[in-house]
């Protein structure tokens, strides 16, 4: 085993050697990954290693991987060779716990999906980083496999340390920003299952409000006082859950007492786990009955403060783009609309809001430029200090720049797995009751 262990780390480095050697279209794909990647939270030098490993085998030069290239161009393999480095297109990037530690192994969780790995470790990983690794610390790393069963690492790894669920939750919601294409990449299953969710919460939001609802190219929009829209998907998402536990058999009419007769558990051993993940007794009572049939749960919508307050808020909904909440969108609207919009006072304000605001995303500046294409045509020279600036052909380009991918990200109205949905809410409920001890402390300062 050691053996091929030391040789796949070798053909690593010479695969990373062919990457940084090579000119022409791999260098120009190099860079223009890395680019796209540069927003990623920094690490120094880890980080930049990190990319360059991911490159290997998610770069694309006319649709082939430099992985691929590699082989094709490659003399000095044999057939166990390229046996070995084939498998290495199924690695991937996770956030893993330590569960086990062996000789020459571990044992890691990928949080994002709880399977885990058997992963061992190499020469070229230092003693002293080694020596420092704990049972429950958190590593973000690439995996690679080196048989069915087996892997290696594959990168630099990135230790977290041990976390508490409150900040473990932060570094999965990093992990969603940064790297959203892995995100269940081990479980393309639960993939599935998230995408199908965003469709579905879409309809339920159409069907449920439909008399408000205005139609624009494969999706809907909706004004609505901050207020309102918030009670609104308080009550959507109540009829969503009872259909949901309908549908996994569950009758929601029963009581709590009838529940555990039926499952057999005391009812000690619910409230103990309702405590430990802040959640409803009975939520997890029906979790932990219906296991196999909820693997998959609808994330609560918590919309924020600045939503909730807003005089009017804009909704789009899509199947696929999910739900962007966009507070006052009127403001900007009135500025499209306004005649010579470029000389409006706070114009390039506005369209800086836009361009930077994570909500309004690619899908919402299509809708933009379909709808007022002139207004933008006299802004966006302006803003970008431009006057060549050609709508067609520069404005995907201004919102790449800033990080609006043309293809959708997976929406966080999409369903989570049970593991991670119970993390959250205790998350939740650490920061609650960590902020309930920080009043009391205070009110009771203010008496003495």
């Amino acid at each position: 085993m050691q053996k091929i262990i030391e040789r796949a780390i070798q053909l690593k480095k010479t695969l990373v050697d062919f990457v940084y050697d090579a000119e022409g279209e791999v260098a120009v794909a190099l860079e223009t990954y890395a680019v796209e990647k540069s927003h990623t939270s920094s690490y120094g030098i880890k980080q930049q290693n990190l990319t360059i490993d991911l490159f290997l085998t998610e770069g694309k030069i006319k649709n082939k991987t430099p992985l691929h290239i590699f082989l094709e161009q490659a003399k000095n393999l044999n057939s166990k060779d390229i046996e070995l480095v084939k498998l290495w297109q199924n690695n991937f990037i996770g956030l893993f716990e330590i569960k086990e530690i062996q000789e020459n192994s571990y044992q890691l969780m990928n949080w994002l999906t709880a399977k885990t790995y058997k992963v061992y470790r190499s020469s070229e990983i230092p003693d002293k980083e080694i020596n420092r690794w704990q049972l429950g610390e958190i590593i973000l790393a690439i995996i690679a496999p080196i048989n069915n069963l087996e892997w290696i690492f594959f990168s630099d790894r990135i230790i977290k340390g041990k976390l508490s669920q409150p900040k473990l939750a932060v570094a999965i919601g990093e992990f969603r920003d940064n790297y959203p294409e892995f995100l269940y990449a081990d479980a393309p299953e639960l993939l599935e299952q998230a995408w199908e969710s965003v469709a579905v919460y879409h309809q339920e939001f159409v069907d449920y409000l439909k008399s408000d609802l205005e139609e624009i190219h494969e999706a809907v929009r909706l004004t609505l006082p901050g207020y309102k829209l918030n009670q609104k998907i308080g009550e959507l998402q109540k009829i969503m859950n009872k259909k949901r536990l309908a549908e996994a058999g569950i009758d929601d009419s029963k009581s709590l007492s009838e529940m555990l007769a039926e499952s057999g558990a005391s009812e000690a051993e619910f409230t103990e786990a309702a405590s430990d993940l802040g959640a409803d007794t009975e939520a997890v009572a029906n979790i932990i009955k219906n296991k196999n049939k909820l693997s998959m749960v609808t994330p609560k919508v918590d919309l924020p403060p600045e939503i909730k307050q807003a005089e009017s808020v804009t909704v789009f909904s899509h199947p696929r783009w999910g739900q962007m909440f966009l507070p006052n969108f009127e403001k900007f609207t009135d500025l499209l609309t306004s005649e010579s919009p470029e000389s409006q006072e706070n114009s390039n304000l506005l369209v800086r809001k836009y361009l930077e605001q994570p909500e309004a995303n690619y899908y919402v500046w299509q809708q933009i430029k379909q709808e007022y294409p002139q207004a933008l045509e006299q802004l966006l020279p302006n803003y970008c200090h431009k006057n060549d600036f050609n709508l067609e052909t520069d404005l995907d380009k201004l919102l790449l720049e800033h990080n609006k991918p043309s293809t959708p990200q997976l929406p966080s109205i999409a369903s989570v797995p049970i593991h991670l949905n119970n993390l959250f809410e205790a998350a939740v409920a650490q920061v609650q009751k960590t902020k309930s001890k920080t009043k009391k402390k205070k009110k009771k300062k203010g008496f003495l």
